[in-house]
């Protein structure tokens, strides 16, 4: 009876205390991305939860929670949280950490990029590495870049062929320095969470969205409530996997390397698959009845010299030594 009685015991020490897996308290760890269930930063976000999984025999699990649930929808809180422990682990692109970290705009500078070796350049070399020391600064560790790709336009009024054709639209966007680019082109920029956009966009509140083809439009269905899309490539947005510095903090070196190798793995997957997507997008695009319109390198340079004021007034917030990097980084791939 007395050893029942401590086998009872122990066990339940053992349940107050977490699942013990190897040796280890099994951990469940809390992921918070952007966008829904079906697009590719969900899909990368799954990736990592099995990877990391896999190479720490179940110690490590992750839950993916899409759509901001756990910062409230507010997309713009969730990098916020992980800087101060409050979630664990982050998948949001570079504009929307803009508010904390103002640095972050450099990605998306207008016109900035034209390939994705450019990109590559940037995002997998030593200016990525620059911005990951400033989000390190704010409690964030970056563990590895993904994609939410070239943003292309999208609305229900014209096509856009000229930056003329921007005037008098209600444009969704999703940072403060997309309504700066908006505000150029005479358009009227509206700053809303992606949770609110769709609707918005069917009962017209906004005429128009701008987001990539492979990581959003697509997968988040907007073909079904806009009509016309422009491929204007006019900025370039990248998405990270960042973890709180406190939790980062609580593993030994062997586990950190596990968790940025699957978060390397699982991002490198997600870049594919959306390059993929975007790839074959457009013919799926014109199949669910878009028009799409693809500008000429002249028509291009067009919107590129009529947002060149909101390129300078963000590189200047940015500073001189990131952008110089950036524009080096995509110089050396020419």
């Amino acid at each position: 009876m007395t050893i029942l009685n401590f086998g009872k015991s122990a066990l339940a020490c053992m349940l107050a205390g977490g699942l013990m897996v190897g040796g280890a308290a099994a951990e469940t760890l809390r992921l918070s991305h952007n966008t829904g269930d079906t697009t590719t930063w969900h899909k990368g976000a799954e990736k990592f939860a099995e990877l990391i999984s896999d190479a720490t025999g179940g110690d490590i699990s992750v839950r993916v929670f899409p759509n901001a649930q756990l910062s409230g929808g507010d997309q713009m809180r969730q990098a916020e949280m992980v800087g101060r422990g409050a979630l664990d682990l982050v998948v949001t692109s570079a504009i929307n950490v803009t508010p904390l970290v103002p640095e972050m705009a450099v990605f998306s500078l207008p016109y900035m990029y034209s390939t994705y070796d450019q990109v590559d350049a940037t995002t997998q070399g030593a200016p990525g590495e620059i911005l990951a020391e400033i989000l390190g600064e704010k409690g964030i560790v970056v563990l590895a870049w993904g994609e939410n790709g070239f943003r292309e336009i999208t609305n229900n009024i014209r096509p856009i062929k000229t930056p003329d054709d921007m005037k008098g639209l209600n444009m969704r966007v999703a940072g403060p320095m997309y309504i700066d680019v908006m505000n150029a082109l005479g358009a009227n920029p509206q700053q809303m969470q992606w949770g609110e956009t769709m609707t918005a966009l069917q009962q017209g509140v906004v005429d128009g969205q701008e987001n990539p083809i492979g990581a959003v439009i697509i997968p988040q269905q907007v073909y079904e409530v806009q009509k016309y899309l422009t491929t204007w490539h006019y900025s370039y947005d990248p998405i990270f996997v960042g973890i709180s510095e406190q939790k980062w903090n609580s593993y030994d070196a062997e586990t950190q390397e596990k968790l940025r190798a699957a978060a390397q793995e699982a991002m490198t997957y997600q870049r594919e698959i959306s390059r993929e997507a975007t790839e074959s997008g457009i013919a799926f695009l014109e199949e669910k009845g878009m028009e799409v319109y693809q500008p000429s390198a002249e028509e291009l340079a067009a919107f590129k010299t009529a947002t060149k004021p909101a390129y300078d007034e963000w590189a200047a917030k940015v500073g001189d030594e990131i952008v110089k990097a950036f524009e080096d980084a995509i110089a050396a791939t020419n």
